[in-house]
C-alpha cells in the first residue's frame, strides 16, 4: 500500500523526470531509499545522447550491486516516476533489489505515446511482473500518473515543434 512518505519520494522522482526534461532528455526520474528511509542515489534519464541503455533504473541497480551488500539490497525501495522497461526490471532483479514503486505505468506510457502519434519503441512492452518475480511492486497513483502524462506531452511537443521548425 502506497502511504505518504512513498508519495514523498515520488514526488521528488517526478521532479528528477522534470530537471531530466528540462536537461533536453527524456522525462524519468528514480530514487534508491534505504530500509531506513535514507535517500542512496537518485538519478534521471540520460538517453539524449544516443546511449539508450542510460535509464536511472539502470543506473540505481548497478550503484546497488557495486555499493550495498545483498541483505541491504532486498530491503532497499526503487521509487521511480515510470514503471521499469524490461531491462531495467532485469537489472533490478539481477542485483536483488526490493520493493518497486512507480507514478506512472507503462501501459500508461504506451497509450500516451500512440495519442501523441508516437512510433513505438524496439523493445517490447512488459509490464515488471512479465519480467521478475518475488518483488512487491506498487503503482501507478493517478494523481502522479497525470503530471508524468504531461511531462510526455511537453517532450513530444518539443520535438514535434522543433522537427517543424
Amino acid at each position: 500500500m502506497i502511504n505518504d512518505t512513498d508519495m514523498k519520494y515520488l514526488r521528488r522522482c517526478v521532479e528528477l523526470a522534470e530537471a531530466a526534461l528540462e536537461a533536453g532528455d527524456e522525462p524519468f526520474g528514480s530514487m534508491l531509499v534505504s530500509a531506513s528511509g535514507e535517500v542512496l542515489m537518485e538519478d534521471h534519464n540520460h538517453v539524449a545522447g544516443g546511449d539508450h541503455t542510460q535509464h536511472p533504473e539502470f543506473a540505481l541497480a548497478r550503484w546497488a550491486a557495486q555499493n550495498m551488500t545483498i541483505e541491504d539490497r532486498e530491503k532497499a525501495i526503487v521509487y521511480t516516476s515510470g514503471e521499469h522497461c524490461p531491462m531495467c526490471a532485469a537489472a533490478h532483479g539481477w542485483a536483488g533489489l526490493g520493493r518497486i514503486v512507480y507514478a506512472s505505468s507503462s501501459k500508461q506510457l504506451a497509450g500516451w505515446l500512440d495519442e501523441l502519434e508516437v512510433a513505438p519503441s524496439r523493445v517490447r512492452n512488459l509490464s515488471i511482473q512479465e519480467v521478475i518475480r518475488d518483488t512487491v511492486i506498487e503503482g501507478p497513483v493517478p494523481e502522479l500518473a497525470e503530471e508524468v502524462r504531461r511531462l510526455h506531452v511537453r517532450l513530444h511537443d518539443k520535438k514535434h515543434n522543433s522537427s517543424n521548425a
